[in-house]
């Protein structure tokens, strides 16, 4: 005779919990933006303004920080992409212009050196033909990377 599963607790499947309850589990997995919350929370809003009410006050008690996510993003993404990907992903979340232009302004510095160490740890070394650099050079500009950044890591490799 087979057995039913027990059913799940109302607080695993999200079945039952409020609006700011859902806000605070989604901000314990990692911080989002204001317009990330409002996307994925818009759908459980009972009453209108009911979302605007709770994220005025989670952001009030500074649960939603934007410096946060700012800093978050670059944290988990500047070792493996480089700027404009990376402001890509900052603009989609919903940032303002100046704190994604600071970040920018930031990463900038470092994306010679960022792109250096991705291509090392990708490819074994300079390659052997145009048809080599250009595959290094897609790669590198898959991930983000400007073009006077790729040509400066791709000839730096074939001059070395």
């Amino acid at each position: 005779m087979k057995q039913s599963s027990p059913a799940k607790p109302a607080a695993r499947s999200g079945f039952g919990l409020s609006l700011k309850g859902r806000a605070l589990r989604y901000l314990a997995a990692r911080e989002h933006s204001r317009v990330e919350l409002e996307r994925k929370l818009r759908a459980h809003e009972e009453t209108p303004g009911q979302l605007a009410q709770v994220l005025d006050e989670l952001q009030a008690k500074d649960f939603i920080s934007e410096a946060r996510v700012v800093e978050s993003v670059i944290n988990r993404r500047a070792a493996r992409f480089g700027t404009a990907r990376i402001k890509y992903e900052l603009l989609n979340k919903g940032l303002s212009a100046e704190a994604v232009a600071g970040a920018i302004d930031r990463l900038k510095i470092s994306e010679l050196e960022r792109a250096q160490g991705i291509w090392r740890k990708k490819f074994d070394g300079p390659a052997a033909d145009a048809s080599g650099r250009a595959k290094q050079m897609r790669f590198l500009a898959a991930r983000g990377f400007g073009g006077d950044v790729i040509r400066r890591v791709v000839t730096q490799a074939a001059d070395a």
